[in-house]
């Protein structure tokens, strides 16, 4: 086996920086060495020399080719190596590149262990960096997380959240999305299934749907979306990963398997509100109209008939708050931003215990974040403290 550690000046590819040699940037350390074999050392360290080459060359700002520091790559080195190391134990072998699963399960590890605050805020933004590297280079989404690590030394809090106010607007925005497809758009084939939808959903006869009836319809897509994830708080690998077999519009709920579920953890009952119930009820009867859910029981896909995507649910999430006239700046509005008013007011409704099978957390400790007053509560308590 190649002689270890082996560190980026020793690799082809030149860096052009000056690094010292107690501080060499480690690609395959020797933590590594009883891990991998040949085969599997050769695929690690081409893809480890390729990323810490474009942190030091570009990473900092792709746009105008500027790096990180040598020292901030060491470091970034050390630490996505040990991520690396730990998946590598959790799925009993070799996996290479890792995906937004892997960084948010080691996340979640992480966050109760005995390790300081800085050293898993510092963690965080290695796996950051990794991501980045997989975005620019192979357009892969931008990997979020349920909550921030301060690495300077703070606690570790959950994101931004919607208020009560902002939800409701985001309810009422989801209402007002999707169209069916237009009158003109269709062939003489494609009209005749829309017509029969059509005629169910205004409880006409089937000979009295008009061409003027096609505007009196709306379609269910995203509302089902956003309304499952305002009740469910879905995670965005829940959101790609849900089937139509999920849905129980009878009963009210979801039923996610645990071996659909984003965490791969435990077989879930999650409950929906009766708005949301129908809105599914309706989206699954539209939903047989459309030629790319042909062939799949996805329960969303995106108009190219895509998996959504923590990137486009993001877009979508901004265009519900542009919509709402929501402020977003200075906000990390992503979908996790719905996930955390879920969990906010379940807790404040019911109890932890509540929020922990709504938001389907394994461990307890991770539902514990989520035991905080909501802003307008205290400032409700300011005011009567006068």
């Amino acid at each position: 086996m190649t002689e270890l550690p082996i560190t980026l000046s020793r690799c082809a590819i030149s860096t052009n920086v000056e690094v010292d040699s107690e501080r060499a940037i480690k690609v395959v350390p020797k933590s590594h060495d009883e891990v991998l074999n040949d085969k599997q050392l050769v695929d690690y360290r081409d893809h480890r020399v390729r990323f810490l080459s474009w942190l030091l060359k570009v990473g900092k700002n792709p746009d105008k080719a500027e790096g990180y520091s040598p020292y901030t790559v060491y470091s970034t080195a050390y630490r996505t190596a040990r991520f690396d190391l730990w998946l590598w134990e959790q799925k009993g072998g070799y996996k290479y590149p890792p995906d937004a699963d892997d960084g948010a399960a080691y996340m979640d590890h992480l966050a109760f262990s005995d390790k300081s605050q800085t050293v898993k805020g510092k963690a965080q933004e290695g796996l950051q960096h990794f991501s980045k590297w997989l975005q620019h280079t192979q357009g892969r989404d931008e990997w979020e997380f349920e909550y921030s690590f301060d690495g300077s030394g703070g606690n570790h809090q959950p994101q931004d959240f919607l208020t009560r106010e902002e939800r409701r607007e985001i309810r009422q925005a989801a209402l007002n999305e999707g169209n069916i497809p237009a009158y003109d758009t269709l062939t003489a084939n494609e009209r005749e299934g829309w017509k029969l939808y059509i005629s169910n959903a205004l409880n006409k006869n089937y000979d009295e749907v008009t061409r003027d009836d096609w505007d009196e319809v709306n379609g269910w897509e995203i509302t089902s979306l956003v309304w499952s994830s305002l009740d469910a708080g879905l995670r965005p690998n829940e959101v790609r990963n849900a089937r139509t077999a999920w849905v129980d519009t009878k009963n009210g709920v979801l039923r996610i398997p645990k071996d659909e579920s984003s965490k791969n953890e435990g077989n879930w009952t999650v409950s929906l509100t009766d708005r949301t119930a129908t809105a599914l009820s309706r989206w699954l009867e539209e939903r047989e109209q459309y030629e790319r859910y042909e062939d799949t029981h996805s329960l969303w896909l995106t108009s190219h008939g895509n998996p959504h995507s923590s990137s486009s649910l993001r877009r979508l999430l901004h265009r519900l708050c542009d919509q709402a006239d929501i402020e977003t700046a200075n906000r990390k509005m992503s979908w996790y931003t719905i996930r955390h008013s879920v969990g906010t007011y379940m807790t404040k409704e019911r109890d932890l215990a509540a929020t922990k099978a709504q938001l389907r957390h394994k461990n307890p400790q991770t539902t514990m974040k989520y035991d905080q007053v909501p802003v307008e509560d205290r400032r409700d308590a300011l005011n009567r403290m006068g």
